[in-house]
């Protein structure tokens, strides 16, 4: 084991000195050979078979000391650290202060690094703290426009031969031209005026356009070669049509859902409605003690990596000398990083484990979210070095969870809030098997390096999308229930 010294530069930065031993360093002398016999060709030797006294002539045992000091460099590093409990943030900063004698290997090898690590965070009486949430109020207003939504795919479209107004949809063809030159084009699409879902300043062009009318309108272009540049759009319109909502009865119900009344659906549509409201109040509440919790917690981070990720977004922008949006993004990125440093924090108090199975459910779930497979997005996530982070995300949403157990959550009237049913246990590193209510077998927060190998979590993640593809039992339905798309009379 590497002898080191450690020295707080500040609250999120030290310095390591390290000593390497001659003895230490022979393993790495001893690879250093074996990989450059691997690369030379000398006459008389096959390759990878040259002895070291030949590579000492022909190479010098200089670069075999450089080669031997630049790979085992990461390996002295993690002994490092593992041995005074630091843990790194960022990429260590390394100068070698001394060299051992090339001649004979003899000499210790003495590196100093700098590097940016996890602050101590001393959490407070998670128990004493309460957050406030709003109530669960279900309107008439949220069931009717619910109720609407659902008439609206079961609509059908009529042409009509009269001026376009929010809410029609209207057939038309688009072009897109900068300075002389045509860029984009698309002929015949569909559109619902008011959607908002094409391009800025597209509704306010189609309103009171009739069929065949056409018009132009600047608006900056959201894909292609030209993304970002602004363009003038010609757009002409080829049909307008209206839709017509079925009417409001039990024959709609029947035909829209597995209900025989409109009283049923209509309480069924509260239920939904309610459901959705109570998550958005359990989503209130994990923002509402995270904030709690940094507003009662001095959490220092690391200016070099909030310049580097500051940095990062406004070049992805284009957008490196606006000053203001540099200082939105710095605050957007302390506070996200404090977050995440928070939440590692309490996952390593409370002892909060991943399974496996977890890890998988979560990346079959992001998966989905950007449209791509599994297998795919991990080998996305490897390339990119984020299987980690994916794994700290885990931990910190259980992290969350646990949070939720442990403080008061009341609404703005005063009365608790039961959210029994989204938090997790205080026993989370215990995870348990449904089948065999056998413990299984989970990683750590803060052993984050013992992540299973990709091509495990691949398979596991496959079976658990195969596992959510299984057909759900299904309810009785007078008429096809599947929800269609709105049908052209």
């Amino acid at each position: 084991m590497v002898t080191t010294t450690v020295e707080k530069l500040s609250p999120t930065r030290v310095k390591l000195a390290i000593s390497v031993t001659p003895e230490e360093l022979r393993p790495s002398i001893a690879h250093a050979y074996s990989h450059i016999a691997e690369d030379v060709q000398i006459p008389g030797f096959r390759k990878g078979k040259v002895p070291p006294p030949i590579i000492d002539q022909r190479v010098g045992r200089p670069a075999v000391l450089e080669h031997a000091v630049n790979e085992g460099l990461d390996k002295f590093f993690r002994e490092a650290v593992t041995a005074n409990d630091i843990q790194p943030l960022g990429r260590p900063e390394a100068d070698i202060t001394a060299w051992p004698d090339a001649k004979d290997f003899s000499g210790d090898l003495e590196v100093t690094v700098e590097v940016d690590v996890r602050p101590e965070i001393e959490l407070p009486s998670l128990e004493k703290l309460t957050v406030i949430v709003d109530p669960i109020e279900v309107s008439d207003a949220d069931v009717a426009q619910q109720i609407d939504e659902l008439r609206g795919r079961f609509g059908t479209l009529s042409t009509v031969e009269r001026p376009a107004k929010s809410g029609d949809f209207v057939q038309i063809d688009l072009t897109a031209t900068i300075g002389a030159e045509q860029v984009d084009s698309a002929n015949a699409i569909s559109y619902e005026i008011g959607s908002g879902e094409l391009i800025e300043g597209i509704d306010e062009a189609l309103e009171s356009l009739t069929a065949g009318e056409s018009t132009t309108f600047k608006s900056t272009l959201l894909g292609g070669d030209h993304e970002g540049e602004e363009a003038e759009i010609a757009v002409t319109v080829l049909a307008v049509k209206e839709r017509e909502l079925p009417e409001l009865d039990d024959d709609f119900a029947q035909m829209a859902s597995e209900f025989d009344t409109l009283d049923e659906l209509r309480a069924d549509v509260v239920r939904q409605v309610e459901q959705q409201k109570r998550l958005e109040q359990v989503s209130q509440a994990r923002d509402k003690v995270a904030d709690a919790l940094l507003a009662q917690v001095d959490v220092p981070v690391p200016a070099s990596l909030i310049e580097d990720e500051v940095h990062r977004h406004l070049e992805s922008e284009g957008r490196l000398e606006d000053d203001v949006h540099r200082a939105e993004v710095k605050e957007a990125s302390e506070k996200a990083f404090r977050s995440q440093l928070l939440f590692d924090k309490v996952a390593e108090q409370e002892n909060i484990g991943v399974s496996q199975d977890e890890f998988a459910q979560y990346v079959v779930q992001s998966a989905q979210q950007y449209g791509m497979q599994p297998q795919e997005f991990i080998e996305v996530l490897q390339q990119n070095n984020q299987l980690q982070s994916m794994f700290g995300e885990v931990a910190r949403s259980k992290a969350i969870s646990v949070l939720l157990g442990k403080v008061e959550v009341v609404d703005t009237n005063g009365a608790a809030v039961d959210l029994s049913d989204f938090v997790v246990a205080d026993d989370v590193a215990d995870v348990v098997d449904e089948e065999t209510d056998e413990p299984v077998e989970t990683v750590p927060s803060a052993e984050l390096d013992t992540v299973v190998e990709a091509e495990q979590i691949a398979d596991d993640a496959a079976d658990a999308e195969a596992e959510a593809e299984k057909p759900a039992p299904k309810r009785r339905s007078r008429k096809k229930a599947d929800v269609e798309p709105a049908t052209e009379a």
